[in-house]
């Protein structure tokens, strides 16, 4: 079973190009309908940004991604005509019906993520409306059944169905909410998430025996979506996510169970993420706060106070998570990579205590 390179370079191409086409229009329609961010708060920029960044990266990577079925074979069904090179093979029978819970799982989200950029909602909608998206995932039998034990190598039994509910909707909790409070610098969600989905692309169309070619596809539309976007996210952005980060971090949860056994790559490209977000819920409980309540003490907050810029910020969130990220599609080992996520635990819990005890110095003259 060749690799259908033509076939991957169509949907990158198409998602990519339709989102750097849409996002402009997404700005101008952001900036005429009152969705902005105002200056102030946690996040410091100048003027009126619009936060209307998640309709071109869902447009692009609905589009493209139902755009690839047309190029999907299956050993079940007609042969297709297709050059060899554009033909993508479906292993699963299953794999549309998967696929539905994705796209209406995200629609779930994004319209949610709309209504709380026009209105600012509570969280309890907002958690209720996650819910809501990660029930409908499950009913579509996107769901994380097992995993892989570190110290063996081996795969768990199945877990009880309750069990199996409750791990799944835990583990897309986790991923939307920690990318959305990753989104406080600009470029900083959209660019790790879009690592992320280049390391499950490669995971499944290139480590994985067989590979998952038509799963593979999924990730890499949302790559090119991402990618597409940045231009106008990097700093200074020219337009937010909003809560399309909201959307993009439970579409990665999503994909990350999405044929199987990536969700320990996910945790090795998102681990620093991770860990900042169980840091923050910690600090706030321990201070009687709502832990749902942001503030200004995530890491990408505390090293702007110390004098970093947002690029620097950003470049180096991107090669801490690229680094990892490629150990996991390096290490074969299951052990090894419980081991590096221990090393990389320790790495930024040091971090954390430094900067907690950590106080910059005053400014000249100050």
């Amino acid at each position: 079973m060749s690799a259908p390179f033509g076939a991957f370079g169509l949907i990158f191409s198409a998602a990519f190009l339709l989102s750097l086409a849409l996002t402009p229009l997404a700005r101008k329609a952001g900036l005429r309908l009152g969705l902005v961010a105002e200056p102030g708060g946690r996040r410091r920029h100048l003027g009126k940004v619009p936060t209307t960044g998640s309709l071109p990266i869902f447009a692009a990577f609905v589009a493209t991604v139902l755009l690839a079925q047309f190029l999907t074979v299956s050993p079940w069904s007609a042969p297709s005509g297709l050059p060899v090179s554009f033909q993508i093979d479906r292993l699963d029978p299953k794999e549309i019906f998967r696929l539905a819970g994705l796209l209406v799982g995200c629609t779930i989200i994004l319209l949610m993520g709309l209504i709380d950029d026009w209105k600012e909602l509570p969280p309890l909608p907002l958690f209720i409306s996650q819910i809501t998206a990660a029930g409908v995932a499950i009913a579509f039998l996107i769901i994380i059944e097992y995993v892989n034990n570190p110290l063996t190598g081996l795969q768990t039994e199945d877990f009880p169905y309750l069990i199996t509910v409750t791990i799944t909707l835990l583990w897309l909790g986790a991923t939307t909410n920690t990318v959305n409070w990753l989104d406080g610098v600009d470029g900083l969600a959209a660019g790790v998430v879009a690592i992320a989905c280049a390391v499950l692309f490669l995971n499944s169309a290139f480590r994985l025996d067989p590979p998952q070619y038509s799963v593979a596809i999924f990730p890499l539309a949302l790559l090119g979506a991402l990618l597409g976007f940045l231009p106008f996210n990097f700093f200074p952005a020219r337009i937010f996510l909003g809560s399309g980060a909201y959307l993009i971090g439970f579409a990665l949860g999503i994909l990350s169970i999405i044929g199987g056994a990536k969700a320990a790559s996910i945790l090795m490209v998102l681990g620093l993420p991770l860990l900042d977000t169980a840091w923050q819920i910690i600090n706030r409980l321990a201070r009687g706060r709502n832990p749902a309540v942001g503030d200004r003490g995530h890491l990408h907050f505390r090293l702007i106070d110390i004098g970093l810029s947002q690029r620097q910020i950003t470049l180096v969130y991107y090669l801490f998570c690229a680094l990892f990220g490629g150990l996991s599609l390096l290490i074969p080992s299951q052990l090894y990579k419980f081991l590096a996520l221990l090393v990389m635990a320790i790495l930024t819990i040091a971090g954390f205590i430094w900067l907690a005890k950590y106080q910059p110095p005053p400014p000249p003259g100050g």
